[in-house]
């Protein structure tokens, strides 16, 4: 740049110029070489054509400086074109055995071809433009190949254009993860500056700049000074990923830098009192037009990054807090939403434990176990609403949150196991899921401050139940870690009621008028360490050690009692007793002992028959109904559309009462809920039977009910279980003065 000032003269610049030039060339050609014989193959080929397109120029330029000597024009001339087609030849190479041009796998990048074509448009319109402005350098003495034929000046500017943008192109596209992608930019940068700076010659020249020769010959003494970086030996760096950046520096600068360039010359053009034509004018809008299309899909490009980054975050943010399996909250997200819900207040905290998972594991395999966690999990998610948190924390536990403290936690768990009562389908089979819960309602968990401390008291509660019998729910106390069982208390209360003992009473309603028509007796205990125990965990519990007709006697003998101390003469009364006593004559007694000394109308009794097993002798279960018939009891079928029950039962057994199960009153939708309760109802009627609907919440439930022809139901709607005095002093205006012969005893999951 110092010598462009031609400080020391004109011919003295002149000289030092073409010295500067031999000598940038020599470097390239003699490091060149050697680099050249210490590889093979494309390697090799690419670095001795750019080699050969520095030695040609080079022997072109010296040959046009010593064109006094005699030398014929078509000496510089061929070497000039020579430098062309080498140079072109050995970017092309380059390019094609690095591969480095690699078009995405993901098509959704649609954005590439676009911009590539744009950046192509930028790249040759602006040097378009400075071969235009410099008149293609048919009027210049200085610009190549300087053959004096203005169609052979012309066909030389278009192979430099070509060369140009091919360079560009390729250089925009060239992939980050490519090998030599270095050398190839370098290799293209020296070409680029090279013959960008013979169209700067040709531009001054054209416009009879005095300092072309100097000024626009600086391109030619840095040109080879970029091929000589671009011989050097690089570590080819093997593609691991298939990444795609879609923006790097390259194609950040590269389009832009003939534009900046090509504006400047324009700018000088005009303030040194030129005129830009038509052709100029127009060509230069046309660049304007593609580099603001070309901003515009870049952008676009940017944007489609910046959501897929956003969606990527998303989904590790998912990862990081959603279990794999399930795809439901893990332990993470359910500790977080836990710890809001104690700063807010009001929940329960429900533990899950699948019992027995491991027996489905071992018999269908670690893929089915997967499959019924999942479906277990669906299942789950449907009986809680959006308002509450399902998660998986861990093998077959599951946590739920449920948000706000309106519901009793026994509510709750028990709507889950109603949830879990129908069978999944495994790999052909059908498979029975059973739980044992752990909760902790919000307030009763003393000292906890954290999350992990809550769900540490849960699963405390969770194991106090499984020590009591499976499909447990146990509500956690400060002194859930005392065992408690209850066939220990039934034993030490010798015939009486066992410590915490007591029995709450629900309505059996008339949906015609809501008048109360029976009552249903229903067990409830309290172990001695204050957890309230699920009347389902210590029924099975009493069941399992052979002292469920115990239970059961017991049962009758206080409901009858109780009734008859709270002064319902006329009232009917429901009491469950296992599957298991039917045929048990020991039982039969007990029943016409307690109606004896409780002074009792025998007609005012119903026996529900609970499913705890399925019966097995139907003649002997059918037998003994028929005798309590003749004596005024009737008997009634418990759950029925759930579990053992069945139609079998209402074929071979006598009984004059059907209860349906209050899963039929749980379906989403009404029309088919109404359908199937008429079938049923109407089979019960043809029969002979009455029917009472249990589990009635909604009106709306009630209302599908008695549309389907159903005369009595049973639920949380008409009237919560409680004690005896509370249910006579709700009730005492209210009872129904004859009432029908249908009513419930022991435990029921209300």
């Amino acid at each position: 740049m110092m010598n462009a000032f031609a400080f020391w003269g004109d011919e003295t610049a002149f000289k030092i110029d073409s010295v500067l030039q031999v000598c940038t060339a020599a470097v390239a050609v003699v490091y060149g070489l050697i680099v050249a014989r210490r590889v093979n193959g494309s390697a090799r080929t690419w670095r001795l054509l750019a080699v050969g397109a520095v030695i040609c120029l080079t022997v072109g330029e010296i040959a046009w400086w010593n064109r006094a000597g005699g030398l014929p024009a078509s000496t510089w001339v061929t070497s000039y074109w020579l430098f062309l087609f080498l140079a072109t030849a050995s970017v092309v190479v380059l390019a094609v055995a690095a591969r480095g041009v690699e078009v995405p796998a993901d098509s959704s990048l649609r954005h590439l071809a676009l911009i590539t074509v744009l950046d192509g448009g930028v790249a040759a319109a602006s040097f378009a433009l400075l071969v235009i402005v410099g008149r293609f350098g048919a009027f210049s003495t200085f610009s190549w190949p300087q053959s004096g034929h203005p169609a052979v000046e012309i066909a030389y500017a278009v192979g430099q254009l070509v060369l140009v943008v091919f360079a560009a192109v390729v250089g925009m596209m060239y992939s980050a993860d490519r090998p030599y992608r270095s050398n190839y930019l370098q290799l293209a940068c020296g070409f680029v500056v090279i013959v960008a700076s013979d169209r700067v010659v040709a531009y001054f020249d054209s416009v009879g700049a005095p300092y072309a020769q100097s000024w626009g010959g600086i391109g030619v003494v840095l040109g080879p000074l970029f091929i000589a970086l671009s011989m050097r030996e690089r570590r080819e760096r093997s593609v691991t990923t298939k990444r795609f950046r879609p923006m790097d520096w390259a194609q950040l600068i590269l389009p832009y830098t003939g534009f900046l360039g090509i504006t400047i010359l324009l700018s000088y053009h005009v303030l040194t009192g030129h005129i830009l034509d038509a052709v100029v004018v127009s060509t230069t809008l046309v660049m304007v037009i593609l580099v603001a299309a070309r901003q515009i899909a870049a952008m676009g490009a940017q944007r489609l990054l910046t959501r897929r980054l956003y969606e990527a975050q998303r989904g590790l943010a998912h990862q990081v807090l959603h279990d794999a399996l399930t795809g439901l909250p893990n332990r993470l997200l359910f500790a977080q939403r836990l710890d809001q819900a104690m700063r807010d207040g009001g929940f329960v905290l429900i533990f899950v434990d699948l019992d027995d998972f491991k027996e489905v594991n071992d018999r269908f395999g670690h893929a089915a176990g997967d499959e019924l966690l999942c479906a277990v999990g669906e299942r789950l998610k449907r009986s809680i609403t959006t308002r509450d948190t399902l998660a998986r924390i861990g093998g077959d536990e599951f946590a739920i949150l449920i948000a706000g403290d309106h519901e009793m936690p026994e509510v709750v768990a028990d709507r889950l196991r109603v949830a879990l009562r129908e069978p999944f389908p495994v790999h052909g089979s059908s498979v029975r899921v059973r739980a044992s819960m752990g909760l902790v309602r919000s307030g009763d968990q003393g000292n906890a401050q954290t999350s992990d401390d809550l769900l540490r008291q849960a699963d405390i509660s969770m194991y106090a139940g499984k020590r009591l019998g499976k499909n447990t729910a146990v509500v956690y106390q400060p002194t859930a870690g005392v065992r408690a069982e209850f066939p220990a208390a039934l034993r030490e209360a010798l015939g009486g009621v066992p410590a915490g003992f007591s029995l709450a009473y629900q309505p059996v309603v008339r949906l015609d008028d809501e008048s109360l028509v029976a009552v249903e007796a229903l067990a409830r205990w309290t172990a001695p360490n204050g957890i309230v125990i699920p009347p389902e965990t210590f029924v099975a519990v009493a069941e399992s050690a052979g002292l469920g007709a115990t239970l059961d006697a017991l049962v009758l003998d206080l409901a009858c009692r109780e009734v008859e101390e709270a002064g319902l003469g006329e009232m009917n009364i429901h009491v469950n007793v296992g599957a298991a006593r039917l045929g048990n004559l020991g039982f039969e007694e007990q029943v016409r002992n307690t109606l004896s000394h409780c002074a009792m109308d025998p007609h005012r009794l119903v026996l529900e028959i609970t499913e705890t097993l399925p019966i097995v002798d139907l003649d002997d279960a059918a037998a003994q109904i028929r005798r309590f018939n003749e004596i005024g009891v009737r008997m009634a079928l418990d759950d029925f559309g759930a579990g053992y029950n069945s139609l079998t039962y209402l074929h071979a057994l006598p009984v004059q009462i059907v209860k349906l199960d209050r899963s039929l009153a749980v379906g989403s939708d009404p029309d088919r809920d109404l359908a199937l309760y008429r079938s049923v109802i109407g089979l019960c009627s043809d029969l002979g039977l009455d029917v009472v609907a249990e589990g009635i919440e909604t009106r709306l439930q009630a209302d599908t009910v008695h549309t389907a022809g159903c005369q009595y139901a049973q639920g949380h709607l008409f009237g919560k279980p409680v004690p005896m005095s509370v249910l006579s002093e709700e009730w005492k205006d209210r009872i129904h003065e004859h009432a029908p012969q249908v009513a419930t005893g022991r435990c029921n999951r209300d």
